[in-house]
C-alpha cells in the first residue's frame, strides 16, 4: 500500500503502529491514568449522590477528595496496581487492582465506625464518606479501573500488535492443567491459538463450557469431520498425570488424523511454579514406545551399595553415566568414574558437579583405558573398589564388523583385565552390562559380547562374584536409531532403515540401569539376568511415527538393506537357554552352557596370540571356534562358516 495515497488519519495510525508496537507504557503513565480515573469516579459519585454537578457544596466536597485522594493513592504505591505490562494484564493484575480498592473502603468503614461510637464526634460526619458514597466509590473505581486495563489490552491486540499466525487447537482435559493451558495459550504473543473445544472423559463437564469452550467427547471430537470443520491442527494433552496406555492411545489415534501432538509437564518441572505456552512439549517417540514405570523396591540396591566404593568402566556412556547418576543416590562411600573419552567425560564431570553439590567428595572421575591393563592395575590399587560396574566396551555393529580386532582388544580383553584385577584387588561383586547381541550371535561386536560373558561366568569365587546383564537397545543412546532419525528430520529427510521388517527391544536408559543395579544386587556369582524388555518394536514404524510428530508429512522413508552383521531380530536367550524367574517380574535369571575354566583360559590365550598377528579373517575365524553359535550374516566373514550362512533372522 502507498502510504501517500491514504487520509491524514489512517497516515497517523499507521506510523503509530509501525512506531509503538513493541513499546510499554510508563508504569508512572498507568499511575496518572488511575489518577484520573479515581477522580473521574468521586465526582461522579458526588454529583449522583447530590443530584447533579450544580448541586455540589463545594467544602465538603474538597474535604473528602482530598483524604480520600490521599489514602487511595497510598494503597495504589503500596500495592503496586499500576506497574504491570497492560497488554500482558492478567489475574494478578486484576487481585491487586481489588486490593487497591478494597483496601481504603475498609479502611473508611472501620474509621466511621470508630467515629460514630464517641460523642462528641471526632470528624464532622458530613465531612467523611458514608458507607453509601464509599460502596459506590471504590465499586466504580474498581470497576472501570479493569475496564479500563481490558480495553487498552484489546485495543493493542486489536490494531498494534503485530498479526500472529493463528492455529485451531483442542485440550485433552478439562480440568485444572487444562484451564492453565488455556490461559497460556491465549498470552502467547507468537501465535493466536484458538481453542476449539475441551476433550474430557468426565461426563460430569461433557456439554459444559469453559471460557466459553465447550467440553465435549472423545467420539464426538477426534473424528474427521470434526478436524476438518473446524480446522484443527494440533492436540494438546493437558493432563500431566495421564495413564501411559492411554496417552498412546489418544496420541496415535490424533496422529492418524494428521494432527500435531503436544502435552502439559508434570508441575514440578514448571520454570518457578508458573507456567507458559513455551513450555508445551513436544510428544516424543520415547512416551509411544515406553511403558507404564517399573516400580523398583530399592532396599536391595541400598544395602549392596551404601559406603561402599563402586568403580564404573564405561562411565561416560549412555548406560555407564545413567548408573553413575543412579547410584550417586544410594550414599555410597565414592564412586569411581573410568572411561578413554576425554570430553564426554568432561560433560559428566560438569553435570554431576553441579546436579550432586553435596556428593563432591564422592565423586573421582579418570581416564583410562581398560585395555592399558597397568592403568587400571593403578587405578584399581589406589581405590580399591568393593563393586564394579564394567560398561565399557565398543558396540556399534558395522564398525566392530570393519574392525575387529578393535573389538576383541576392548570387549574381549578389555573385560579379562578388568575381570583379573577384580579377583587379584578382592572386589565383592563384578556386574557386566552385556546386549541381546550376543545370543546367537551374527556379527563381530555380539560375538565379542558373548564371549566376555563366557569369561567371567567362569571367574565368580567365594570372595568375588561375577554377574551378566543382559538387555536389548535403550531409547536414546548414542549412537542408537533415535537420535539418528532425529538428526534426518532436522536435515528434511529421508529417514533410513535397513529393512521394512526389522524389530527391535526397547528399554528406557533410566529403566535399564535401574534393573542393572537391581540385578547385580541379587547376583550370586555366575548368574545372567535377562530383563524384560516388553513387545519388540518395528524400526519403520517407528519412523513413521516421529515422521507424523514432527508435523512434516514430505518425508520419505529409505530403505537402504541390511548392514553387514545384522539381524533383523534380536533375541534375549539362546535356543539351549531357558529361564527361570527371580523376585523381580522384570528380571529373569538365565540357565546358560557353563564352560570349563581351563579351555576358557587355552582358547582365550590363543586368541591372544591370533590378535597379534593382527589379521582380521584368522581373529574371526579363532572366534567362531570359541563360539559355535556365532554364524555371520551379510558379512564377508560368511565364507568362515561351516554351515550354510544362515539368512537374516
Amino acid at each position: 500500500m502507498n502510504v501517500r495515497s491514504i487520509n491524514p488519519f489512517r497516515k497517523i495510525s499507521f506510523w503509530a503502529v509501525k512506531k509503538y508496537r513493541h513499546s510499554t507504557i510508563s508504569q508512572w503513565y498507568v499511575l496518572v491514568l488511575d489518577v484520573l480515573i479515581f477522580l473521574f469516579a468521586f465526582f461522579l459519585m458526588e454529583a449522583l449522590r447530590q443530584g447533579g454537578f450544580n448541586d455540589m457544596t463545594f467544602r465538603g466536597t474538597l474535604f473528602k477528595l482530598i483524604v480520600s485522594f490521599v489514602v487511595t493513592l497510598v494503597f495504589f504505591l503500596f500495592t503496586g496496581s499500576y506497574r504491570g505490562i497492560i497488554r500482558h494484564a492478567g489475574m494478578s493484575d486484576i487481585y491487586k487492582i481489588i486490593v487497591a480498592t478494597v483496601g481504603p473502603a475498609l479502611l473508611f468503614i472501620a474509621f466511621n465506625f470508630v467515629n460514630n461510637q464517641h460523642r462528641p464526634t471526632i470528624v464532622r460526619t458530613d465531612y467523611l464518606l458514608s458507607y453509601r458514597e464509599i460502596f459506590m466509590l471504590y465499586t466504580l473505581l474498581a470497576t472501570v479501573m479493569i475496564i479500563s486495563r481490558l480495553v487498552i489490552q484489546r485495543v493493542y491486540n486489536d490494531y498494534f500488535r503485530r498479526r500472529r499466525p493463528t492455529e485451531n487447537v483442542i485440550i485433552y482435559g478439562a480440568g485444572a492443567a487444562g484451564i492453565i493451558a488455556y490461559n497460556a495459550l491465549i498470552q502467547d504473543f507468537r501465535i493466536e491459538y484458538r481453542v476449539v473445544a475441551f476433550i474430557d472423559d468426565d461426563m460430569s463437564k461433557v456439554n459444559q463450557n469453559l471460557n466459553g469452550v465447550p467440553v465435549m467427547r472423545v467420539r464426538n471430537v477426534l473424528m474427521p469431520k470434526f478436524i476438518k470443520n473446524k480446522q484443527v491442527s494440533q492436540l494438546i494433552i493437558a493432563i500431566p498425570t495421564i495413564r501411559l496406555k492411554h496417552k498412546q492411545a489418544i496420541t496415535t489415534r490424533a496422529l492418524d488424523l494428521g494432527l500435531t501432538v503436544k502435552a502439559v509437564p508434570q508441575v514440578s518441572t514448571w520454570l518457578n511454579g508458573s507456567f507458559s505456552s513455551n513450555q508445551i512439549e513436544d510428544i516424543k517417540i520415547e512416551d509411544l514406545l515406553g511403558r507404564d514405570p517399573i516400580k523398583m523396591d530399592n532396599v536391595n540396591i541400598v544395602r549392596e551399595v551404601v559406603d561402599k566404593v563402586v568403580m564404573v568402566t564405561g562411565a561416560a556412556g549412555s548406560i555407564g553415566s545413567e548408573i553413575c547418576r543412579q547410584l550417586l543416590q544410594y550414599q555410597p562411600k565414592k564412586v569411581i568414574m573410568v572411561d578413554q573419552a576425554e570430553s564426554p567425560m568432561y560433560d559428566l564431570q560438569f553435570e554431576l558437579k553441579n546436579t550432586y553439590k553435596d556428593h563432591l567428595e564422592r565423586m573421582e572421575f579418570i581416564i583410562a583405558n581398560v585395555k592399558d591393563k597397568a592403568r587400571m592395575e593403578e587405578v584399581f590399587e589406589t581405590f580399591r573398589p568393593n563393586l564394579v560396574y564394567h560398561a565399557a566396551a565398543y558396540k556399534h555393529v558395522p564398525f566392530m564388523e570393519e574392525n575387529p580386532y578393535e573389538a576383541v582388544y576392548i570387549n574381549v580383553f578389555g573385560t579379562r583385565n578388568v575381570a583379573d584385577l577384580a579377583i587379584k584387588y578382592g572386589v565383592q561383586k563384578f556386574v557386566m552390562i552385556s546386549t541381546d547381541k550376543a545370543v546367537n550371535p551374527t556379527n563381530v561386536m555380539g560375538a565379542t559380547k558373548r564371549m566376555a560373558e563366557i569369561y567371567i561366568q567362569s571367574r565368580s569365587t567365594d570372595q568375588t562374584h561375577f554377574v551378566t546383564t543382559r538387555f536389548g537397545n535403550v531409547l536414546g543412546s548414542n549412537g542408537s536409531v533415535i537420535p539418528l532419525f532425529k538428526k534426518q528430520l532436522a536435515a528434511g529427510g529421508p529417514l533410513t532403515v535397513t529393512h521394512k521388517d526389522i524389530i527391535r527391544f526397547f528399554m528406557t536408559i533410566p529403566e535399564a540401569c535401574n534393573l542393572v543395579l537391581e540385578a547385580g544386587a541379587m547376583g550370586e556369582g555366575g548368574d545372567i539376568f535377562v530383563f524384560d524388555m516388553g513387545k519388540p518394536v518395528k524400526i519403520y514404524d517407528m519412523a513413521l511415527k516421529m515422521i507424523q510428530l514432527s508435523g512434516r508429512h514430505d518425508i520419505e522413508i529409505k530403505e537402504i538393506g541390511l548392514r553387514p552383521g545384522e539381524k533383523l531380530y534380536e533375541e534375549l536367550l539362546a535356543t539351549k537357554e531357558n529361564t527361570i524367574p527371580t523376585y523381580h517380574p522384570k528380571i529373569m535369571r538365565a540357565q546358560v552352557r557353563k564352560y570349563p575354566l581351563e579351555a576358557i583360559d587355552r582358547e582365550y590365550n590363543e586368541l591372544w596370540e591370533v590378535l597379534e598377528g593382527m589379521d582380521d579373517m584368522k581373529i574371526v575365524g579363532k572366534m567362531k571356534s570359541i563360539v559355535p553359535e556365532f554364524l555371520s550374516n551379510n558379512s564377508i566373514y560368511c565364507k568362515l562358516d561351516t554351515s550354510t550362512p544362515p539368512s537374516a533372522r
